[in-house]
């Protein structure tokens, strides 16, 4: 799995970007030891013999601290650094010991142990020893996920552990009968339901954290509220934490991997203005780091290509579009009318044909937007069944079939008025998208949408209103809350295999508390009319697919040693999406354009989980990376990993 997965990495990298890699060098350092990037005459700031300091804006607040049940990226982002996993990734993606030095795994798959390191200590925020890290903190973790009350968000990650689904539901009230244990102080034991492929790759994320369990029996719902209501185990300990003002990070010195944390203090300062901000502030010398929109880097790339890098192309991250099918948008906006629109397949499929996918992304990717174009929401290159990658199974990797065709969708048009207007709707349909205000890629994005969608289909048919939600909150506010019609949305991998990507689209304990039934996922709440009987009959067609689509999905699940039959199963349920246009696949995350003083390679990285957002590994420079030595420190990680 490990050459594997380094040759997908290297595929998707060389893919995007042949002419940076094209005449690599093999490096004489071995892969576990290599520190690629680094110019010769780039020094780290360290060097000085000064602590070496990050500092950054930020312009969104975390909505918890509490890792147990965040699902947010920027929450996760703020747990990845100050608790440490089971496991870890190295710089090539690889997974390494953390805080158990070695692991196996029974014959039958079904049974993991991790031995653990002794002598790893949890601290408070002020930095002083609370007690021993022990195979208990992870029970006690794993049972505050699991316990429905809680509400973790990230609860389905660890329902592949024996029994969970039973105790999470109540159906049995004894946790020692779930499968985890502490056989001792320093042995942790995982029985799982079934054989699972992914289950290594998925324990870098947050619900299998450690928590100290006397912590958690002690808070309960209080867990994380501030930073003196938990305990550390990380590469650094959230020293300050004062919402919309600061947050600061300081090097845990007695961290067991102490000598790989190499930045002392991570500086986070808010302002709800920090995307235009911070790029201004990086040319004063006040911040390490700025992202550069689209519609600033050409005057970057002629007045300061000193400070112009770019991020990491990562295959984790998939954006696709998403049809709303219960919108709780405003009345004005008729929706009523999108309604019975949105369940009508004619009307999605001529918004998905009149969508020029290529002509949107050029707001995000201005110099090469097909490179980075997907037809399929599994990334290509993401995973292989050994012999094939995922995405190549799917009918549409190759086959533009129901993507953008003018013609097409004129025809999907008529028929589509034909069948809406007999359901006595009212044209033209107003099609809500919402995006985040202040993040200026988004709204150019949507401008874009909104010209072209009309200009093919004619606003007499549907007028694409375009609303700018809160910069605060927008996630629960917009999508989850169901404010919109037509979305960009997006999701990361929690682990490497297909069925990652089926996650986004199961809501099923979504439910409302007062009736108990499923509201839907919060990403177009599709499902809600497969969960909820009534709903199924109101829209028996949309029913039926769905039908199709999950048993698809329990099918290809329930298949954990045939990994061929194993992704054919969840290409052809990816296929129910897009060829019924429920779901339009995008584009994977962009080399996007930034000025930042880490070398971006030197840090932790795997196309899942979280790891990419660690500290741990990376350095401040003295300046900014310029594309000269981001182009020297890539060519010299695929060289590795290529080696």
């Amino acid at each position: 799995m490990k050459k594997f997965l380094a040759l997908v990495l290297c595929v998707a990298m060389v893919l995007t970007m042949a002419a940076c890699s094209s005449t690599a060098k093999p490096s004489e350092t071995p892969a576990s030891d290599a520190n690629p990037g680094a110019a010769d005459n780039q020094e780290p700031a360290v060097d000085s013999g000064e602590p070496m300091v990050y500092k950054a804006l930020y312009g969104s607040e975390v909505s918890t601290l509490n890792y147990l049940i965040a699902s947010q990226q920027w929450d996760q982002t703020v747990a990845a650094n100050i608790i440490d996993s089971i496991v870890e990734n190295d710089s090539f993606g690889n997974i390494i010991p953390g805080l158990a030095e070695t692991w196996e795994n029974s014959e039958d798959g079904l049974t993991w142990t991790f031995h653990l390191r002794q002598g790893v200590k949890w601290y408070d925020y002020q930095g002083n020893e609370v007690a021993e890290l022990t195979a208990n903190d992870f029970v006690s973790a794993l049972k505050y996920v699991m316990t429905a009350e809680n509400e973790s968000l990230t609860y389905s990650q660890v329902a592949c552990i024996k029994n969970a689904e039973a105790y999470y539901n109540k159906e049995i009230t004894d946790f020692n009968e779930v499968g985890v244990k502490a056989v001792d102080d320093y042995t942790l034991e995982y029985t799982l339901e079934q054989a699972t492929p992914y289950f290594l790759s998925g324990l870098t994320y947050t619900p299998w954290f450690p928590a100290y369990g006397p912590l958690l029996d002690e808070l309960g719902a209080d867990f994380g509220i501030s930073n003196d209501k938990l305990y550390y185990c990380g590469a650094y300990i959230l020293s300050e934490y004062e919402p919309q003002v600061k947050h600061t990070y300081v090097k845990n010195a007695n961290n067991w991997d102490a000598d790989k944390i190499y930045i002392d203090r991570i500086e986070r300062v808010y302002n709800a203005e920090a995307a235009t901000l911070a790029p201004q502030m990086v040319l004063r010398g006040e911040v390490d780091f700025a992202e550069i929109s689209t519609d600033i880097v050409d005057d970057w790339k002629t007045n300061h290509p000193e400070y112009l890098s770019k991020e990491r192309l990562d295959v984790m991250w998939s954006y696709f579009y998403c049809f709303n099918f219960n919108p709780t948008y405003d009345d004005s906006y008729r929706p009523d009318d999108w309604l019975k629109a949105v369940h009508n397949e004619n009307f999605r499929h001529s918004i998905m044909s009149a969508f020029d996918r290529e002509y949107s992304i050029r707001a995000i990717e201005p110099d090469d937007p097909a490179s980075i174009m997907q037809n399929t929401i599994t990334p290509a290159t993401f995973c292989s069944d050994g012999t094939t990658d995922f995405a190549a199974q799917t009918v549409f990797q190759n086959n533009d079939q129901y993507f953008f065709n003018a013609d097409k969708a004129l025809e999907y048009k008529a028929a589509a008025m034909e069948e809406l207007s007999a359901q006595g709707v009212t044209f033209p349909i107003q099609m809500v998208m919402t995006y985040k205000s202040g993040d200026t890629d988004w709204e150019n994005e949507y401008v874009l949408v909104k010209q072209q969608i009309e200009g093919v289909l004619g606003s007499d048919y549907v007028e694409v209103v375009l609303w700018a939600g809160p910069s605060e909150n927008f996630l629960s506010e917009t999508r989850r809350g169901g404010k919109y019609s037509f979305m960009r949305c997006n999701w990361g991998a929690d682990y490497i295999d297909p069925q990652t990507w089926t996650d986004p689209f199961d809501g099923s304990d979504n439910l409302d508390p007062d009736t108990g039934v499923c509201i839907g996922n919060s990403y177009n709440r599709m499902d809600a009319y497969y969960y909820d009987e009534s709903k199924a009959a109101q829209y028996p067609e949309t029913a039926a697919i769905l039908t199709e689509y999950y048993t698809k999905v329990e099918e290809a699940k329930a298949e954990a040693t045939d990994m061929a039959k194993r992704h054919q199963l969840f290409a052809e349920a990816e296929d129910i999406l897009i060829e019924h246009a429920l779901v339009v696949p995008y584009y994977i995350s962009p080399a996007t354009y930034q000025a930042t003083k880490l070398n971006i390679f030197e840090g932790q990285y795997s196309p899942s989980g979280i790891s990419s957002t660690r500290f741990k590994g990376q350095k401040v420079y003295d300046h900014f990376i310029t594309m000269e030595e981001y182009e020297a420190a890539y060519e010299a990680w695929i060289a590795e990993i290529e080696k």
